[in-house]
């Protein structure tokens, strides 16, 4: 039996009796002042105490892409929401649904649309190798109007050691919209991640989160191979921008505030140095 913690339980009040409120706001504000480490976990909880909002949270909330591997090819992929039907998901690599639908049919794209989602598969894997040097990548398109649209998905878990663990989720969802040799690509990325450390002289530390970004451009556009190469160009480009932020605002102010809250050397000595170094300053000035 799957026990709701009591910070979930409390939800259940929120989310049944604030007439006033929409319950699928309620639900996403909640979401976000719980940990994103937990995100899957409590919004498997928040389907529990709302059914009637699985659906449209399982669309809207982000959570860490779940491997299951082809049968047919026997390649592992990702699954989200763009590649499941019911309780089933397809595969990228054999088009075919696993576990297998009730009616044999699912939603799949179209010959045309296929034939790219194939091309774009083998790229990103060659994209993956080279960026991240392991992990899984999944390409999936599917048929619009005016053009097409899909998602690149992205995945590299590592556990140095028993007491250290890191995951990299990024979600690139995109669509092409078709005109006159060119078409205009609208991309929204999200990538969560995830670092969990535990060590004698720092303690226990988990530091996890999600970032979203949007960026909307005109490319021009000879034929099909044209729109893999250019969505390839722009979602390197943004996990590269996306990557630095991470690295350079988020990571190194999380380094400030770990350093002013707990010092590794004795505090004695650090104070000791910087002593020493508004001395040096203080002369030199003179």
């Amino acid at each position: 039996m799957l026990h709701t913690p009591w910070h979930l339980s409390s939800a259940r009040f929120s989310l049944d009796t604030m007439a006033s409120a929409d319950p699928l706001d309620s639900a996403l504000d909640l979401l976000r002042r719980l940990n994103p480490k937990d995100v899957k976990q409590n919004v498997d909880y928040l389907c529990q105490l709302a059914p009637a909002l699985t659906e449209e949270l399982l669309e809207s909330v982000d959570i860490p892409l779940a491997v299951k591997q082809c049968l047919k090819t026997k390649r592992d992929f990702l699954c989200c929401d763009y590649n499941r039907d019911g309780d089933s998901w397809r595969s990228p690599w054999s088009n075919e649904f696993q576990p297998p639908l009730d009616d044999g049919e699912g939603i799949a794209p179209s010959d045309r649309i296929r034939k790219m989602e194939v091309k774009a598969n083998e790229a990103f894997d060659v994209y993956r190798e080279l960026y991240f040097e392991g992990g899984i990548s999944s390409v999936y398109l599917w048929d619009m109007d005016d053009g097409f649209a899909g998602c690149v998905l992205l995945k590299k878990a590592v556990s140095p050691s028993p007491k250290s663990n890191g995951s990299w989720d990024s979600i690139h969802v995109f669509d092409a919209q078709d005109r006159a040799r060119t078409a205009h690509y609208k991309l929204t990325s999200t990538v969560i991640l995830s670092l969990g450390n535990e060590a004698e002289n720092l303690g226990i530390m988990d530091l996890s989160g999600n970032m979203v970004r949007q960026v909307e451009q005109d490319m021009a556009v000879e034929d099909d191979g044209s729109h893999v190469a250019n969505i390839g160009k722009m979602v390197e480009d943004m996990e590269l921008k996306m990557r630095n932020l991470l690295q350079e605002v988020y990571f190194g102010k999380a380094k400030d505030v770990v350093g002013d809250l707990r010092s590794i050397p004795p505090l004695s000595e650090t104070n000791r140095d910087r002593a020493t170094q508004r001395e040096m300053i203080n002369s030199m000035a003179r």
